[in-house]
């Protein structure tokens, strides 16, 4: 997964980045809120690690502000604050799971492991590329955390190529999902796909030749 972690205790945020990271995980640090907002706004996060009580923009505000842009990625809080309102106010936020200071680090594995099992981030939310995801719940191509308008079409090209990352759809599949088992030939589906293409910013979709198309997942 590609984690964003917001930190500002230079030893824990170092010990949390070390353990994901040789776990297999790609991790972002931070070391204030401003920093990690901005961050996520530009870049596709699969998971969010945050402490709340972080300079220049608290945790909580982080969350809260991203949601209102549309943004939503799931959240594990980890902090040494007990406030029942605090914690309160992480959940009505929508976070995941919340983890009190001090805590082993197998324990946060533990609860990645939980959202891993859960499907919250491999079923909503897909990475495509470094600046695409895919929002599965609500069929929304993002760029950098922003919806992306397309057509009903294309919206159904990236879908059904999202759904089958790094695997070959094939131009039958095309046929039935997008066009409604319509008699297309290949070369409509093709200028379809090429349209899309050169809409997107990245380059997302790969031509298999003689088979399809494919999106792979990113490493």
């Amino acid at each position: 997964m590609k984690i964003l972690l917001l930190e500002d205790e230079v030893m824990l945020n170092e010990s949390i980045q070390e353990y994901l990271e040789a776990q297999g995980h790609k991790v972002d640090v931070f070391f204030d809120g401003l920093s990690a907002f901005d961050s996520i706004k530009q870049s596709a996060y699969d998971l969010l690690i945050m402490d709340i009580n972080v300079p220049k923009m608290d945790g909580l505000s982080v969350l809260e502000t991203i949601h209102a842009l549309k943004i939503h990625v799931p959240t594990i809080y980890i902090s040494a604050l007990v406030d029942i309102e605090d914690i309160s106010r992480a959940y009505n936020l929508g976070c995941y799971d919340y983890l009190k200071k001090p805590f082993h680090l197998k324990e946060l594995s533990l609860r990645l492991d939980r959202i891993v099992l859960s499907n919250e981030v491999p079923r909503v939310h897909l990475r495509l590329s470094k600046n695409y995801s895919y929002d599965q719940e609500h069929s929304t191509l993002l760029f950098k955390g922003n919806s992306q308008t397309l057509t009903k079409r294309q919206s159904q090209i990236i879908d059904l190529l999202s759904r089958n990352r790094s695997r070959v759809v094939d131009f039958e599949q095309f046929r039935i999902y997008v066009w409604d088992e319509q008699n297309i030939d290949n070369a409509t589906i093709r200028a379809e796909i090429n349209r899309l293409k050169k809409f997107l910013q990245e380059d997302v979709i790969h031509n298999i030749r003689g088979m399809g198309y494919m999106i792979e997942k990113p490493s």
